[in-house]
């Protein structure tokens, strides 16, 4: 996948990667923040962390902050097998009847620093976006290549971050909901700060 060049990491960031990859080649988990202390001859684990902190905001590793043991490589999970097709009305062929293809969301996790929210409230509920899930979301780098109708997570000063689609009419701003229990927010584009634009859901069941 596209992130595999490592030009945008430090040279200590890199050392450490290169070595949680050929480990977890090796033994198929992910090594303990000691392992990775001993590998790098530091006796702290202040650096480790601030390393494998950076490496998950450039999109190279995804893990649970003080759980070394939750790790996944990026390059490691940018395909998921398709089995086919699944009813949700009446009966259809087995999966196993079906040539198997893989899904790639290389496309998005190859995308340059790439975050994840976690979604508190129904507001978006109707654009199948649950409280819970996990959001995987854009950097937006230059506001006016916003379209109307992108989902964007939204800073507004004072009121906090919201999840809502994106609509621009005249010279306001609105954020609306994906339910019809919120009223939209209208806003001045100077009191609105555009923190990312939605890029895939993720929901653990």
């Amino acid at each position: 996948m596209g992130i595999s060049s490592d030009h945008n990491l430090t040279e200590p960031q890199h050392e450490l990667y290169k070595w949680i990859k050929d480990y977890m080649k090796e033994f198929q988990h992910s090594p303990s923040i000691r392992q990775m202390m001993q590998a790098m001859n530091l006796k702290s684990p202040a650096p480790i962390q601030s390393r494998l902190k950076h490496l998950q905001e450039k999109g190279y590793i995804s893990w649970q902050e003080g759980k070394a043991r939750t790790m996944q490589i990026a390059d490691q999970f940018d395909k998921v097998p398709i089995m086919g097709s699944v009813a949700a009305g009446g009966l259809i062929e087995t999966f196993s009847d079906v040539q198997q293809e893989n899904l790639d969301i290389s496309d998005v996790l190859k995308k340059r620093d790439v975050f994840a929210l976690t979604v508190n409230g129904d507001s978006m509920v109707d654009a199948c976006i649950a409280d819970g899930d996990m959001v995987l979301m854009e950097p937006i780098k230059d506001a006016f290549a916003l379209r109307n109708g992108d989902i964007v997570s939204a800073l507004v000063p004072g009121l906090g971050t919201t999840l809502k689609y994106f609509f621009k009419k005249g010279n306001k701003i609105f954020l609306e909901a994906a339910n019809s229990a919120y009223e939209p927010i209208v806003i001045d584009p100077n009191q609105v700060i555009f923190q990312g634009k939605l890029l895939a859901v993720w929901r653990k069941i």
